[in-house]
């Protein structure tokens, strides 16, 4: 038998960024393990410089970063990130994108516009990245957008069990935001044990981002907990109005419920004068000090993110973390 057999240990090492290193960090503790020190800095005209201060070759390397403001800088980090570790013959370069940036591109409203959410795929994919792992995408087709295997996490289980061990024995509705997003509301019904479904219909101007023109109530939501659901709360406009919307047609209450906690410009106010009992969110993305206030609730992403991430290490199922529906 001519050549050279050796049968080879798998090593997971896990890296991250500097947009949210507390998140990474606990998904590092909770994997029975500790983040690659990294260097990584500025040069004097705002170029980012990046090295691993540890021997990757080999590993099962997963990067973690999360796209937040100023979200083209950490993109780019998270770019150069996947780069250094291919130069650096990493076996396999898990991209783990807790917010997926550009995901609301997902496709051409009007001509002449770009899909950025393709884009951010292939940039991934020429840099290195063999596969992603993400929480929460806007919409479900940007899966396919990455040449590879996508593993599309949901933190509807996170949510869903506060929210439901919180307000046990209330009489509840879940509700959608627009029409778009009734399927993730039937899935928070089933895991509250049948609550009936309700949605908003809105009216959006495409020449105004986060700009809704109208909100209408379809369903019948009067004297009960409204759970109003969705994948992230941005500016806040939207899903305000549609809690005023809920309380104006009879509703005893509004919890909004979303993953992603982006909070630009007047989010904070918004709901902090709003009519919802509180707000419940993940920390997919870091919440600074001066973004908290007293109703919101702030939950870790952490625990579903190292499962999966042991899962994939481990040759094992995404899917069956979430009952089939992943």
């Amino acid at each position: 038998m001519s050549g050279l057999k050796k049968t080879t240990k798998k090593n997971l090492m896990v890296f991250s960024g500097r947009a949210h290193p507390e998140l990474a960090e606990e998904v590092a503790q909770q994997l029975g393990t500790r983040l690659v020190p990294t260097s990584a800095y500025e040069f004097a005209n705002s170029e980012i410089y990046v090295r691993y201060e540890e021997s990757v070759r080999g590993c099962d390397a997963f990067v973690i970063q999360s796209h937040t403001a100023p979200i083209n800088e950490w993109i780019m980090e998270h770019l150069i990130m996947v780069d250094a570790l291919k130069r650096a013959s990493a076996k396999r370069i898990t991209v783990v994108q807790p917010f997926y940036g550009y995901a609301r591109q997902d496709k051409k409203h009007r001509g002449r516009e770009p899909i950025s959410a393709r884009l951010m795929a292939d940039l991934f994919k020429t840099a290195g990245a063999d596969r992603l792992i993400c929480v929460d995408l806007h919409a479900d087709q940007i899966q396919g957008f990455f040449d590879g295997p996508v593993d599309h996490l949901m933190a509807l289980p996170i949510l869903a069990d506060y929210v439901k061990e919180k307000y046990a024995g209330q009489q509840l509705a879940v509700v959608s935001p627009d029409a778009g997003r009734i399927k993730v509301a039937e899935r928070w019904s089933a895991r509250l044990g049948g609550a009936p479904l309700a949605f908003i219909h809105k009216t959006r101007r495409e020449d105004r981002p986060n700009e809704v023109v109208a909100n209408r109530v379809v369903g019948r939501v009067d004297d009960r907990i409204c759970v109003l659901v969705d994948d992230m709360i941005d500016t806040g406009g939207t899903i305000v109005q549609a809690a005023e919307a809920l309380m104006a047609d009879g509703a005893a209450g509004v919890v909004i419920a979303a993953t992603h906690a982006l909070m630009s410009g007047p989010a904070v106010d918004r709901l902090k004068n709003s009519s919802a009992t509180e707000v419940v969110v993940t920390n997919t993305l870091p919440i600074p000090p001066e973004n908290h206030f007293d109703k919101l609730t702030v939950l870790s992403i952490a625990p579903l993110l190292s499962r999966a991430i042991k899962e994939v290490f481990e040759d094992g199922s995404v899917t069956s973390m979430f009952d089939g529906h992943a």
